[in-house]
């Protein structure tokens, strides 16, 4: 193995175990073929190219591309260097390199428990909470070997408890489905201190309002109370309590993946559409 590839393997190591993101960018045509470079958050670069002035010209991409939701692409060096010696027939590819995201859910009644188990089937280290020990029990979670185990964790105190759960916050989605407004108010004030990527809370307008409102009195800012996704999930007609997790889901990828949860055919039912909109 090529040193600067033995350095970015042990640098991808470091990374993950931090839970930083990072940008591998490989040269895939054009240029020093096979060539690796990483590029973390902070603009620290590990290996390279094949060549300083290219590095130069990559690095302040590498921003852009974590901006975006893409996890891949493919960027020929002319579209944004085009001064650059043979830029046309440089190729690169951009890969985003980050832990799992994870999904935190405090309520592990019928809701609580669909959505974790959706959760650990979309890819998603979940974590499900409850001050209910019974509500926990392992045979409750038939467990395929293909993914990762819920993490069951029972809440002596349910802010500390979350708190921890959530951590940094980053990559990290919150779903709050417990059983009564007391509860929602004690994870809440947690999961808006941690400020994770996403947080939703289950109930009614009502329900959730008064929440909101008492999470305002005790010194909440108005930013956070925007990003709170309550009622939570997106609207598509949900009873069961699996469809209601499906919904709540569809929304966390939504958000994950920076789209707006829409119907994908909408254009074309509207009829204002042109075959050049189809192509």
């Amino acid at each position: 193995m090529h040193p600067s590839s033995l350095a970015i393997t042990k640098k991808v190591a470091e990374l993950l175990e931090r839970g930083d993101a990072a940008v591998v960018i490989t040269v895939a045509r054009g240029g020093y073929g096979g060539a690796k470079m990483l590029v973390d958050e902070a603009g620290n670069v590990t290996g390279s190219l094949g060549a300083a002035e290219l590095d130069s010209v990559v690095v302040p991409q590498v921003a852009k591309f974590l901006q975006s939701r893409d996890e891949t692409r493919l960027v020929c060096v002319k579209d944004f260097a085009s001064g650059f010696p043979s830029a046309a027939e440089i190729f690169l590819l951009f890969e985003r390199l980050q832990p799992p995201p994870r999904l935190v859910v405090c309520g592990a009644g019928h809701v609580g428990a669909s959505l974790a188990k959706l959760g650990v089937f979309l890819g998603y280290q979940t974590t499900l909470i409850d001050d209910r020990a019974e509500f926990l029990q392992r045979d409750r979670f038939e467990h395929d070997d293909h993914f990762a185990p819920i993490e069951l964790v029972v809440a002596v105190d349910w802010s500390s408890t979350v708190r921890e759960a959530i951590g940094s916050g980053r990559g990290v989605s919150v779903a709050v489905v417990t059983r009564g407004h007391s509860e929602d108010e004690q994870c809440m004030r947690a999961v808006i201190e941690a400020t994770p990527d996403y947080v939703g809370m289950i109930g009614s307008k009502r329900r959730t309002s008064i929440v909101i409102d008492r999470l305002r009195q005790a010194g909440a800012g108005e930013e956070e109370l925007r990003k709170i996704r309550a009622p939570i999930g997106l609207d598509i007609g949900a009873v069961s309590p699996e469809e209601v997790a499906l919904a709540i889901m569809a929304e966390i990828v939504a958000e994950r993946r920076g789209a707006a949860g829409g119907s994908l055919s909408a254009w074309r039912r509207s009829g204002n559409y042109s075959k050049t909109d189809a192509q």
